[in-house]
């Protein structure tokens, strides 16, 4: 493991691709034999295997093998979707896995930069192709910031001993720079098709690459709005300008997932190996909203044929109670499960979702209650939010729509081993006051963005409107009382302190903080 650290430290360009892709290059050209095995060189990189490049660099960037490490184990018990039911993980225990975690720093600096400076060493910086892969670099690296903060970003990549780490409003001052002229380039060539069926998210459909890289830019810049408010404005309103995501499912960015080489969905591959069940905060929304989406999301517990959660955070012993046990809490939905546990036969090929539709509404009701120019009023968008929402996971009756959207219900109690109160007190119906509108947004944009831990743990952060349950127990002795702390970033990696010490040590410094999980991000403002 140090050894392939040590690769992306001194810019060593791997240059990898997904077993699927890679059936493909045996018929469509001949240079797989030098792409594929002489990866202590940098091969020579031609049009016939740029669009390769490119679905390999998407599939990386988008965690798919290492879906558990990443992320499952880490964001999506953070988010609290999910609670961990494995007695070996301490992780939902907020204990943060630094080992399991190279897998995300791997699947970025080893598997997506390399594949996209290529493209950029290929192709016209005015070329729909540049302009595609260099939004594909904002999405990778700003997941990957969101859950360190200083990381290695303007020198990724570039050959050295040594690279050094960038603060992270440097970082996102790129970001918006680089997305601003992306969507410019796009709008030029907006009759091209780049990359076709080997764009595995919008078969190269610039119309919709325009949407997504202005809904990115929506994204970051509402995550910006506490620490950089004025910055924050002028992005979102040029974001909503360019054309943001308005309809789902046509604009929603899934990306395909197949079973030809194992390119499959990263949920799915890990759903049968029980070791995660629904979190007591889902059923608890779920639940007392009587959302139509639950079916969706989970499937029924084996054990009652009811939906169950449980509250994160458990011992062990108390794992092993029969209330908290994975036959009466609820598995995660069919379309990530197998036959066997109640879901579809072809769930590792279910497209792996990306962003959504209704994330961007959800986004722009909250820049219209600051007062931007989002091209609606806060209830309307939060509205559309919803309905997108539910459109995306195939509740499309009207009527069921509309009673969602204007339904006093709230949240219930879960029912659970600790007689949990309900998660919050808010009805779905857009309220009076400002406090209930805005957690009432979190709250709906966090269930529209599920399954999606990443997002859903840094809008928490960002925000801290949602008010998710605390973990019943720490494991963490920088938070001993999770009621009062919470995690708030991930440490550097101890394999970046082993070959690339010095730069760490000046990465500390641009925390302004210690290297703790309780020092917030430079955008978290709570």
């Amino acid at each position: 493991m140090k050894q392939k650290i040590k690769h992306y430290i001194t810019g060593y360009r791997k240059i990898i691709l997904p077993a699927a892709i890679i059936l493909l290059m045996t018929t469509c050209t001949k240079k797989f034999e030098q792409i594929n095995t002489d990866q202590n060189s940098i091969p020579t990189i031609g049009p016939a295997e740029i669009p390769f490049l490119f679905s390999s660099a998407q599939s990386a960037s988008t965690i798919q093998w290492i879906y558990q490490d990443a992320q499952n184990l880490h964001a999506d018990q953070y988010a609290q979707y999910f609670t961990c039911t494995a007695t070996s993980f301490p992780t939902d225990r907020l204990v943060v896995r630094l080992d399991w975690l190279i897998s995300f720093y791997e699947a970025i600096y080893n598997y997506t930069v390399p594949q996209l400076q290529s493209i950029f060493e290929a192709t016209d910086p005015d070329s729909p192709e540049y302009a595609l892969a260099d939004v594909m670099w904002v999405f990778a690296f700003h997941k990957l910031t969101d859950y360190w903060g200083p990381i290695p970003y303007f020198n990724a990549g570039v050959p050295g001993t040594s690279v050094p780490y960038d603060a992270q409003d440097k970082i996102y001052d790129d970001f918006f720079k680089r997305l601003s002229a992306d969507v410019a380039v796009l709008k030029n060539n907006a009759n091209a098709r780049p990359y076709g069926s080997f764009d595995l998210i919008y078969g190269g459909d610039v119309t919709k690459w325009i949407k997504f890289a202005s809904s990115l830019r929506l994204r970051l810049a509402l995550r910006i709005s506490k620490v950089d408010p004025a910055r924050a404005k002028t992005e979102a309103e040029a974001a909503y300008a360019d054309g943001v995501m308005i309809s789902s499912p046509d604009d929603d960015a899934l990306i395909e997932r197949s079973t030809k080489g194992d390119d499959v969905n990263g949920l799915s591959i890990m759903s049968d190996w029980n070791e995660f069940r629904m979190s007591a905060s889902m059923e608890s929304v779920l639940k007392g909203y009587d959302d139509p989406r639950m079916k969706e999301y989970f499937l029924p517990a084996v054990a009652t044929g009811t939906y169950e959660g449980i509250r994160n955070g458990l011992t062990v012993t108390q794992m092993g109670e029969t209330i908290n046990d994975n036959d009466n809490n609820s598995h995660v939905g069919a379309r990530w499960s197998s036959p066997d546990a109640g879901g579809i036969a072809d769930f590792l090929s279910t497209p792996q979702n990306v962003m959504s539709t209704a994330e961007a509404y959800f986004l722009r009701a909250e820049g219209a209650m600051l007062g931007w120019n989002m091209g609606g009023t806060a209830k309307e968008l939060y509205e559309a939010g919803i309905s997108n929402s539910m459109k995306q996971w195939g509740v499309t009756d009207e009527t069921v729509i509309n009673n969602y959207i204007n339904s006093t219900a709230t949240p219930v109690a879960p029912n659970d081993y600790f007689n949990s109160p309900p998660m919050t007190n808010i009805p779905v119906k857009f309220g009076a006051t400002a406090d209930v509108q805005a957690e009432q947004i979190a709250t709906q944009k966090w269930l529209a963005i599920f399954p999606d831990g990443m997002e859903g743990w840094a809008d928490y952060r960002r925000s801290h409107i949602l008010k998710l349950y605390p973990v019943v127990n720490s494991d963490n002795p920088d938070i001993p009382d999770p009621t009062t702390k919470w995690l708030r970033r991930i440490p550097f990696l101890l394999t970046e302190r082993q070959v690339n010490g010095a730069e760490v040590e000046k990465a500390v410094e641009l925390l302004n903080g210690p290297d703790k999980t309780t020092t917030p991000l430079w955008w978290d403002k709570n």
